[in-house]
């Protein structure tokens, strides 16, 4: 049985995170595996609290993942310091991790900021070089690249700038756009628009953890990078079409979140 290894935050409400990552491996028939990095108290309104794993507990989940069952793949999604960065890079390099998906985790849906601004450095120029496959979305890939991303054409520029900068595949997002759901990829050669009509639909949280762990499948499984990209595309539309409304909420949390120091 192929498996996927998740790195990522825990989601209380189970839409997003590590929680969302496991439901999609598991639904897409492959052994989901989880380092968490940080709890969360979250929900479909925001992100309410963060307490960071520790670097030195962080290591100890990957030393006994890599060390028992070792991954197919690797997603990797949200990271909150420069320390969790340097566990994870070393990990990834020592075992010499297959099919690495990094999902850019930085802001969260309802619009918080997850990463701390100093670990941005760290993380663009040591973590994503190792990526496979990376999953911007529009404001994020404008954070990364310092640019616009407001037409086709500035999003065709931004993705082959990220090519100079890094290996593999970008996957470039396009579900900030109101108009409509187009995705770009790119691996250096080749340019190709994934098209899809804007569904109207507001319970999108956790939909690019879905995305990046679906692409990571994919991966795993043995497809290619444009192949694994597809599939997980017609995979989160299907979800967003189905518009399944859990929530009972009367609004966006008022109170900005805290990172603890650990």
């Amino acid at each position: 049985m192929k498996t996927v290894l998740t790195i990522a935050g825990s989601d209380c409400s189970g839409g997003a995170g590590i929680q969302a990552d496991l439901k999609t491996i598991t639904a897409l028939g492959l052994y989901g595996e989880s380092v968490i990095t940080a709890l969360t108290a979250q929900n479909t309104m925001g992100v309410a609290d963060i307490l960071p794993v520790s670097p030195d507990f962080l290591q100890k989940q990957l030393e006994c993942v890599f060390t028992d069952i070792v991954p197919d793949a690797v997603k990797v999604g949200m990271i909150t310091g420069t320390e969790q960065m340097r566990v994870i890079r070393d990990c990834l390099v020592k075992y010499q991790a297959k099919h690495v998906v990094i999902d850019t985790v930085m802001v969260s849906t309802s619009g918080r900021h997850l990463m701390k601004p100093e670990a941005l450095n760290y993380y663009a120029s040591k973590l994503l070089p190792l990526a496979e496959v990376y999953t911007p979305n529009l404001p994020e890939a404008e954070l990364l690249l310092k640019t616009t991303t407001k037409t086709r054409e500035e999003r065709v520029a931004a993705v082959r700038e990220f090519a100079l900068q890094y290996r593999g595949m970008v996957y470039l997002k396009g579900g900030h756009d109101d108009l409509n759901a187009d995705d770009l990829l790119y691996d250096g050669e080749s340019l190709v628009w994934l098209t899809a009509a804007h569904i109207p639909n507001s319970n999108t949280h956790g939909t690019g953890c879905t995305l990046s762990a679906a692409i990571a499948c994919g991966l795993a499984k043995g497809f290619d990078n444009i192949a694994s990209a597809k599939m997980a595309k017609e995979y989160i539309t299907g979800a967003i079409a189905d518009g399944m409304d859990l929530g009972r909420g009367n609004g966006p949390l008022n109170h900005m979140y805290r990172i603890k120091e650990t």
